[in-house]
């Protein structure tokens, strides 16, 4: 087990790559702590899920957008469960805006999709930091979008914010690096999730499975399995890995 003895926060883990994530650091037998802004009952269903696989989990409430929560959890989670080592930054948020709809793309959805997906990851990160230093080092993996390097995406406040998280990611990889932290990013592509409240509907997945070159959308757990090779792979610093099967690197697949 890479992850065996590990204690890891994973932002947003209630549903979705968060849950994927949780259960899959679960089987690998890393601690778990499990966190969640509204979705209370499916994070304490997945704190049961990784119990279930043999390891400690806890449940968490905390909004990444207010760095008062951000602090008062990650105290809590290293205080329950002994410690700090990995960090994945899954929280997110987004409202569907068509691009070229600008006068659409108000300040307010301005503000919450850049608290949440940008500044949210760095508020939680600057709260691990410390625990993960007393431990010798740590690893984080930032969860972005192959809407940072296509431009698409449900709207141009979610690409901007998730282009700049990747870019974050570099930033904090050079600057904490002397502390043995790493700090790497996953890309996916589209997924059925219900992320966004649904904005994925089943026609746009299919359609986009069909244009991928493995034939198929990418499901959260091959998402999941990304995010444990980069917490475990001692080597990795700094770099951003597209989950997308194979769309955004060589472009749409010829029609079957």
């Amino acid at each position: 087990m890479r992850l065996k003895g590990k204690i890891v926060l994973v932002t947003g883990g209630a549903t979705g790559i968060g849950r994927a994530t949780v259960l899959a650091l679960a089987r690998e037998g890393a601690a778990v702590a499990i966190n969640y802004a509204r979705s209370e009952a499916e994070a304490r269903d997945t704190a049961r899920l990784a119990e279930q696989a043999g390891t400690r989990a806890l449940a968490v409430r905390a909004d990444v957008t207010r760095e008062v929560e951000v602090r008062e959890m990650v105290e809590h989670v290293a205080r329950e469960l002994g410690g700090l080592d990995g960090l994945v930054n899954n929280a997110g948020w987004t409202q569907r805006v068509p691009h070229r709809q600008l006068e659409e793309l108000t300040d307010e959805i301005w503000e919450r999709v850049l608290a949440t997906n940008l500044r949210g990851p760095f508020y939680c990160v600057r709260a691990a930091v410390p625990h993960m230093e007393r431990r010798g080092g740590g690893a984080i993996v930032n969860i972005t979008s192959v809407a940072s390097a296509t431009g698409t995406g449900s709207s141009m406040a979610y690409a901007a914010s998730k282009a700049g998280l990747d870019t974050l990611t570099r930033s904090l990889a050079r600057a904490l690096a002397p502390a043995r932290i790493r700090v790497n990013a996953v890309a996916p592509g589209l997924l059925g999730t219900g992320f966004g409240g649904g904005i994925i509907t089943p026609d746009v997945l299919e359609l986009t499975g069909r244009a991928t070159p493995i034939g198929r959308p990418v499901r959260p757990e091959e998402v999941a399995d990304a995010v444990l090779f980069l917490l475990a792979n001692p080597a990795m610093t700094g770099c951003t890995t597209i989950v997308d099967g194979g769309l955004t690197a060589l472009g749409p697949a010829e029609p079957r």
